[in-house]
């Protein structure tokens, strides 16, 4: 019974942050691998970043081209919650964002099993 919420979303201005959240329930012992994909008017969902975590290993993340150096992952070990820091915002990221579980390490919507609600970015120029 595996739920994702997500959070954080809203209108900025361009160079601004943002933090978005993905709070995570039902999940058991194991691997997970939480993706963040986007999707702007008119375009196809596209892959952002992701972040991936063993019972025995520290987590590791994966970010697309456009965002790397701009965006962070990280994930609060006392609660399943993984935030996604969006700093210096452009105009290209106005999307809606969704987080999403999976069991591997994938830039591919098709392994993901479960997707939050999705959460509307804005970045005004």
């Amino acid at each position: 019974q595996v739920q994702l919420v997500e959070s954080g979303g809203g209108l900025v201005q361009a160079g601004n942050s943002l933090r978005l959240s993905c709070a995570a329930s039902g999940l058991t012992r194991g691997a997970y691998n939480m993706g963040w994909f986007r999707q702007a008017p008119g375009k196809e969902r596209e892959f952002v970043a992701a972040i991936r975590w063993t019972d025995w290993t520290g987590p590791t993340t994966d970010f697309t081209d456009s965002v790397k150096g701009r965006f962070t992952l990280s994930k609060d070990n006392a609660e399943n919650t993984v935030y996604l820091q969006m700093n210096n915002l452009e105009a290209e990221d106005t999307a809606v964002y969704y987080c999403a579980l999976g069991r591997k390490a994938s830039w591919e919507s098709e392994d993901y099993m479960y997707w939050g609600q999705g959460t509307q970015v804005t970045v005004s120029t």
